[in-house]
């Protein structure tokens, strides 16, 4: 009787605990592929008119797609012949006032990034796509761009990133 006290919960525990393993508390479906790829993201928005120019924002935005994708799935960083790729460029990435004073000035601006992605699935070409994600943060004029950049570089990868994974790996 002892014995058959501790077997109960012990099989439940078993249960509940490879009952979890099959699910991904992410949503990221990587299905059979092992590898993925993000090639360098080159800054184009500097060609484009009203663009502000922000040193390393192409590699900032480079690794933090790359990590999104470390933390959130299995797949292993390859520098070449991924099963994923990743691909594209900074296509914009601006200053425009958003709302306005009494005295016509600017009382907030809009920090506004877009991003073209290519994304190729070698083990599901059916998943391909290529598209563009952009998001923006809003501070107030008064203040300048480089003491907030930082933190709005932080909120606005965030979410960009956040949309190419659930674009791409998502399986909702």
């Amino acid at each position: 009787m002892h014995k058959s006290k501790y077997r109960i919960p012990i099989v439940i525990l078993t249960i509940l605990i490879s009952g979890c393993g099959v699910y991904n508390f992410t949503g990221g479906d990587v299905g059979t592929a092992e590898t993925f790829q993000v090639p360098y993201f080159q800054n184009y928005a500097t060609q484009s008119p009203g663009s502000v120019f922000a040193p390393g924002l192409d590699r900032d935005f480079t690794l933090a797609l790359q990590d999104r994708i470390l933390n959130q799935t299995s797949l292993q960083l390859t520098s070449s012949n991924g099963d994923l790729l990743y691909e594209g460029e900074i296509v914009e990435y601006r200053v425009s006032p958003m709302t306005a004073t009494a005295q016509q000035r600017a009382a907030q601006n809009r920090l506004s990034m877009a991003v073209k992605v290519r994304f190729y699935n070698k083990t599901k070409e059916d998943a391909d796509f290529e598209q563009r994600f952009s998001f923006f943060f809003d501070y107030d004029a008064n203040v300048q761009l480089t003491a907030i950049q930082s933190e709005a570089h932080e909120v606005i990868f965030e979410r960009i990133t956040q949309d190419i994974f659930n674009e791409s790996l998502a399986d909702w």
